[in-house]
């Protein structure tokens, strides 16, 4: 991939991490609790040491937007906010994996992703 798309694609990262700061701070979300769950979806590398395949997988589910999406969106429907700030914790998490270079897992080698 040339440099120039890394570049990009690690931006993009900023910007949507710090959006979803701003949206966290403007919902007035507990930062101990911002805290305690940014770290969440990188629970799922547990799985990685059990069976490489599906850990692979199931790590690509939680750093790509669509979880956090659908749950926003539903946090939304439903007038939950505490779901809208899970989903804007969850998409910091992304954004900022992104901004420094870690992105979806080849399921071929997974020391490569999308971002190298």
């Amino acid at each position: 991939m040339p440099s120039y798309t890394k570049y990009l694609l690690r931006l993009e990262g900023a910007l949507v991490a710090g959006l979803a700061l701003w949206a966290y701070t403007t919902y007035f979300g507990n930062w101990w609790l911002f805290a305690a769950l940014i770290l969440l979806p990188d629970l799922c590398l547990i799985v990685f040491l059990l069976n490489q395949k599906i850990g692979i997988r199931t790590y690509n589910v939680a750093h790509s937007y669509l979880v956090p999406a659908a749950l926003a969106a539903l946090g939304f429907v439903l007038a939950q906010n505490w779901l809208v700030l899970l989903a804007v914790i969850w998409t910091t998490h992304i954004g900022v994996d992104r901004l420094f270079g870690y992105g979806l897992k080849s399921e071929e080698d997974h020391k490569r992703t999308h971002l190298s």
